[in-house]
């Protein structure tokens, strides 16, 4: 049986005969296999059905000569020349050969654009994973770090709690062996012995109780409060720094630094009070003071 040429069977199964020319040319003329991959790889590109630009002679670096094709001098031979006319039976017995052919690459593309498409959609599940893995931890981090804040600031209020006990009860021991009673609220004198009442200047006054702590409450102008602990040693500037880093925003984004009255008697706190401790100030062991904002000078 003759056998069609491999242009002959590009253009029988229904391939443009300039694009099947131009599979051959670019493959080499290695096959209609060679050649079908080609045409079913650029399909779809812009340029498919543009000629070649240069013959082939030209492509080489010369002139191609009368006997080769694309010579003016010379015409191709035609498709077929020289070889046995096919019967309808044996030309449809090969087209359905080739079509076959084409039918298999078609396939075997489209199975290999399944997988790539499977494995795009794979890494994206897995980096979408990967992401959500990442939130989750950093979720956890920040859980973990708000709660062993919350663990510290706990453990000092409790330890702060335990240091204003155990001062309680050392002035109590100090006052009961002072007056030789027993540790209690209040010592009250005995009401069955009679007896001459001592004169007071006999009798020395209590001594004034001392305080490591003081509570503080700040007003702020719009009609909020703040309240906190501070030892009883620190400096005023450091209750101003507290109300500085915890009042709200102000309209129009600015803040103004801040001007701490007294609540009664009414005392404006100058900057020479910012460094005198709260109990040099008589602000222990507790008091209410008052933010107004200082106008600028």
């Amino acid at each position: 049986m003759a056998e069609l040429t491999a242009l002959e069977s590009l253009i029988e199964m229904g391939f443009p005969r300039g694009r099947a020319e131009k599979a051959l040319t670019l493959t080499g003329n290695q096959g209609i296999e060679a050649a079908m991959d080609w045409l079913m790889e650029h399909e779809d590109d812009p340029d498919v059905d543009e000629p070649l630009a240069t013959p082939l002679g030209h492509i080489l670096g010369r002139e191609p000569t009368p006997l080769e094709p694309g010579s003016p001098e010379g015409p191709a031979p035609t498709a077929g020349e020289g070889k046995p006319v096919l019967s309808e039976e044996e030309r449809q017995e090969q087209t359905k050969r080739m079509l076959e052919l084409v039918a298999q690459k078609q396939r075997e593309r489209e199975e290999r654009e399944e997988r790539e498409a499977l494995e795009r959609e794979r890494q994206r599940r897995r980096q979408g994973q990967e992401l959500t893995v990442a939130r989750q931890r950093l979720q956890e981090d920040e859980m973990r770090r708000a709660a062993e804040e919350r663990r510290r600031e706990k453990a000092e209020e409790l330890a702060a709690r335990q240091r204003v006990r155990e001062k309680i009860e050392r002035d109590k021991a100090e006052r009961a062996k002072k007056y030789g009673g027993t540790v209690g609220p209040q010592p009250s004198p005995p009401a069955t012995e009679p007896g001459p009442v001592p004169s007071s200047p006999s009798q020395e006054p209590p001594t004034k109780r001392e305080y490591d702590q003081c509570r503080i409450q700040v007003r702020l102008p719009d009609g909020t409060s703040l309240t906190q602990t501070f030892r009883a040693r620190e400096q005023l500037a450091a209750v101003r720094l507290y109300v500085e880093l915890h009042r709200g925003e102000e309209p129009g984004g600015g803040q103004d630094p801040v001007q701490l009255l007294s609540g009664f008697p009414r005392r404006a706190f100058s900057e020479a009070d910012m460094e005198r401790p709260l109990q040099e100030l008589g602000l222990v062991p507790s008091a209410v003071l008052i933010v107004a904002k200082k106008c600028p000078g």
